[in-house]
């Protein structure tokens, strides 16, 4: 098993107008496996030139200029929000380019992907990105394989991550594979997030897309989200509403573009796929837990939803484990 003492240089890369929570959050696990579990990583901010970079947020980081080492541990790239301040980044690319090949690991956080592929660091490899940003990314490097819906994506010596906060998941990745299982949880309990957080991004993309604002339907969509193993009719859920069963169709319909029923079988579905991917537990068990009562009426969801069965979404998720 790896030891916290192991000494690991960790080098992030930032630019301006860089997304802060991409940084952050990484740079926050890393700190603690330093600070409280003994964890030897020397830990740097770098940008091409050195001195203060300002975020999108307007935070400005203090940074270093690139050190030029035969040998250092790990290269992590971050993203920013808006395309335009990546497709800019030529000389934060050519940076990358330079030491990547000096690093034992490679790796972006969310869309900091654009950087690593423009510095030829993905040709030939499986990545992911920010969902809202995959189909961009796609179109700009057909020569990536891109896997939409990984929070993070581990080929050889090369990660990359989903959206902003599964840098998080990222780091506590690379923690546990230098540290130790027993590090990385400590360090998941003491940022109070999952140890391991299954399923993908899509999902939580689609749930945020069907939320609808504050009022009766948001709290009907709640009521279900907690309660999934019940019927869940419309006439129950428009009495959680207050509202007629008729109506409240009519506004959930207009709220969330869903009807009620495909709302909570995508709901379903959102419980069951960690436990699909991540367990080896019985479909029909599995089916049964989430509320869809039989493993076939899962299975011909997951089909619409995902675009594949219940089988052939845990051999997929064991074949990217393996």
């Amino acid at each position: 098993m790896p030891s916290p003492e192991v000494n690991r240089s960790i080098w992030f890369i930032v630019f301006p107008g860089f997304e802060l929570l991409d940084l952050g959050g990484p740079l926050c696990a890393f700190n603690l496996a330093i600070d409280f579990h003994r964890a030897a990583y020397d830990v740097h901010v770098v940008s091409t030139s050195g001195g203060l970079v300002r975020g999108s947020s307007g935070v400005a980081i203090d940074t270093v200029a690139p050190p030029s080492p035969d040998h250092f541990d790990t290269l992590v790239v971050v993203g920013a929000a808006a395309a335009e301040t990546l497709y800019a980044q030529s000389e934060t690319a050519a940076l990358v380019a330079a030491l990547a090949p000096r690093a034992r690991r490679k790796a972006s956080v969310c869309t900091g992907a654009y950087l690593l592929a423009a510095a030829g660091v993905l040709d030939g490899h499986r990545a992911t990105t920010h969902w809202r940003y995959v189909p961009e990314f796609q179109r700009r490097f057909p020569a990536i394989k891109v896997d939409a819906d990984r929070i993070f994506v581990r080929e050889d010596d090369v990660w990359t991550s989903a959206g902003i906060t599964a840098g998080i998941d990222l780091a506590l990745a690379m923690i546990e594979e230098d540290c130790g299982v027993e590090v990385s949880k400590a360090i998941a309990r003491d940022l109070v997030v999952y140890h391991r957080r299954s399923g993908g991004q899509s999902q939580f993309s689609t749930m945020l897309d069907l939320e609808p604002g504050p009022g009766r339907i948001r709290e009907a969509l709640a009521y279900a989200r907690a309660h999934l193993t019940e019927r869940l009719s419309v006439e129950q859920l428009a009495g959680v509403a207050m509202i007629s069963p008729r109506q409240f169709a009519r506004q959930f319909a207009a709220e969330t573009g869903e009807t009620p029923a495909r709302a909570v079988e995508r709901l379903r579905c959102e419980a069951a796929l960690p436990q699909i991917e991540g367990t080896t537990e019985p479909l029909d068990q599995i089916a049964l837990q989430v509320g869809f009562g039989d493993v076939e009426r899962m299975r011909r969801v997951c089909l619409r939803i995902y675009g594949q069965p219940p089988q052939a979404l845990r051999r997929k998720s064991r074949h990217r484990e393996a």
